[in-house]
């Protein structure tokens, strides 16, 4: 970690006896400040009083280690002081990592197109979470090895499992390759092993600190590889049971998960019109259970309702963005996307297929080098939904471990009511915008501010190029409105970017709220707005006025309140 600054004092801070004239009176104290003046020749002032009762003396900002030491010590002989201490600097502790590839993760840090990660890092590194990566296992990295726990393999039928056995203790990634096109079904191609597990497992919890490769998003947490994936992918039976093993539940024939996980990822995916009730009813497990499941949205430029897991319930369906915060060109959509995150672009939409012609836009990660079997360790940048999903497996790790108590729904609530628009342009639904890691567990792990709520829970329908407004009527208040007025809104709306929304006070002053946009293509608002309102009277008619600026898209006001 990155050593303190070292900070010159320039102010102490001095308590007095509390039967002190000094304690009580600001013109005792300056008197005693200039008195402690002219005895260490020192240029001394009272600045303040503190909400403690001390008071704040200002050195100057020449002073030098000598002076505070005379000053102090001055203080400290007066009989009337209690106590005299420096005023200290503190400095934010998101120091950036020491791990030698993180300037490669604009995923995590980037202000347009990354995931606000390290601010978070103050409140949280994910410790006491398992992640069950749900993928093809695990190839071993020095990058990953001391946060990973033990897995399983369920990968039932030995050839597909390459290990010369069925289901095993032994999570070990025995290469996804295949020799041949055509090999694993019609159309399929010959192709080395990805290693992908290993990837999505690294964004998640790669050991941070080390003086090498990368940082993991929950870097305290732990990382259980679950092996579903090999030779021509994974069934949905194996992937259900993995589910259901991960989460903690009974599967015949498998012993009891020893550190059932909090969090799973699923960077993996089909095509089918509706999800199996193999995958629902494991996932419903899961969930019942407290596990917060993650799933890839998947990767062909299509409506993600088309696609499973991704369709089914009781899941965080994420979408992929780019590093200039579009959607990625490849990333599914739609209105069953719950939220989205960095998947990069290694490769530009017009570029050949299976080159990679942009390597610094992609998601670099921990990897192998192995062409089919497992080789040396390495790094490499991927694209896909399946780098996008372990960003925000990451963050309810991270949630998890913050505040223990939070339920897989308050997680998923969590993310994407705190999400933040796409500075670029989602077509097709990317949810609710790109996931803020810190500003997600600012809002678990901060109080609510007291104060008297007004809510208006009646539905005023939408109407396009048309305004409407729903009304609070605000009572028993004394005075002005406060200068943090806190206005929370939820709107049910598709392309919220057609909405343009305003609060309205009982005299008519309008303060806006929210302005259109023709690139926000996410469905709802649902945030909290916060206003300066103190120079507006607090009792009368209160108005939540929205207006649509265009066609096409319907909607209502669902509920909105003002807390005083």
């Amino acid at each position: 970690m990155r050593a303190l600054p070292s900070a010159p004092v320039e102010k102490v801070i001095v308590t007095y006896k509390s039967k002190a004239a000094e304690a009580g009176s600001n013109t005792a104290a300056k008197s005693d400040t200039a008195e402690k003046a002219a005895k260490t020749g020192e240029k001394l002032s009272f600045e303040r009083r503190l909400a403690g009762g001390g008071a704040l003396v200002d050195l100057g900002d020449s002073a030098t280690k000598q002076d505070v030491t005379e000053v102090m010590a001055a203080f400290r002989a007066d009989p009337s002081v209690a106590s005299v201490e420096p005023d200290i600097r503190a400095y934010a502790m998101a120091v950036t990592p020491n791990d030698t590839d993180y300037t490669k993760q604009w995923d995590l840090f980037e202000p347009t197109g990354g995931m606000n990660v390290p601010a978070a890092w103050d409140k949280t590194t994910g410790s006491g979470v398992t992640v069950a990566v749900i993928d093809t296992g695990y190839a071993a990295h020095s990058d990953l090895a001391t946060n990973v726990v033990s897995g399983y393999d369920f990968i039932s039928t030995s050839a597909d499992a390459r290990d010369g056995n069925g289901r095993d203790a032994d999570a070990k990634d025995e290469g996804d390759w295949n020799a041949t096109d055509n090999e694993c079904g019609t159309g399929s191609k010959a192709s080395n092993s990805s290693w992908h597990g290993t990837h999505v497992a690294g964004t998640i919890g790669a050991v941070t600190n080390n003086t090498k490769g990368i940082a993991g998003i929950a870097y305290n947490a732990k990382i259980q590889p679950v092996r579903v994936l090999g030779k021509c992918g994974g069934s949905s039976a194996d992937i259900a049971d993995a589910i259901t093993w991960a989460s903690g539940g009974s599967v015949p024939g498998v012993p009891a998960n020893a550190t059932p996980a909090k969090v799973i990822n699923l960077s993996l995916g089909g095509a089918s019109a509706t999800c199996p009730s193999v995958y629902q009813t494991a996932i419903n497990g899961a969930v019942a259970r407290g596990t917060t499941v993650v799933v890839a949205a998947g990767n062909s430029n299509a409506n993600a309702s088309g696609f499973t897991p991704a369709n089914c319930a009781n899941v965080i369906n994420v979408a992929s963005t780019s590093r200039e915060g579009n959607r990625s060109y490849y990333s599914n959509f739609g209105a069953i996307v719950d939220v989205a995150a960095p998947g990069g672009e290694t490769r530009r939409s017009t570029d050949t297929p299976g080159t990679v012609t942009t390597p610094e836009n992609g998601i670099y990660s921990t990897l192998n080098s192995g062409a089919t079997t497992q080789s040396a360790e390495n790094f490499k940048p991927y694209q896909g939904t399946s780098m996008a999903a372990p960003h925000i497996a990451g963050l309810a790790a991270l949630l998890k471990s913050a505040k223990s108590t939070l339920t897989p729904a308050e997680i998923e609530s969590a993310i994407k009511a705190n999400a933040r628009p796409l500075p670029g342009t989602c077509t097709g639904g990317c949810g609710t915008g790109i996931a803020d890691s810190a500003k997600t567990v600012d809002a678990v792990t901060t109080t609510p501010p007291a104060g008297t709520v007004f809510t208006s829970a009646t539905d005023v329908t939408i109407v396009d190029n048309a305004t409407v407004s729903s009304s609070i009527a605000v009572t028993g208040r004394t005075g002005n409105a406060p200068a943090a007025l806190k206005v929370g809104v939820d709107i049910k709306h598709t392309w919220r970017g057609d909405l343009v929304i305003d609060l309205v006070a009982p005299d008519g002053t309008v303060r806006n709220l929210k302005a259109s946009s023709s690139s926000d293509s996410a469905d709802n608002v649902l945030t909290t707005y916060t206003v300066d309102a103190s120079s507006e009277v607090a009792n009368g008619t209160w108005k939540l006025q929205v207006r649509d600026v265009a066609s096409g898209d319907t909607g209502y006001i669902n509920s909105w309140s003002l807390t005083f």
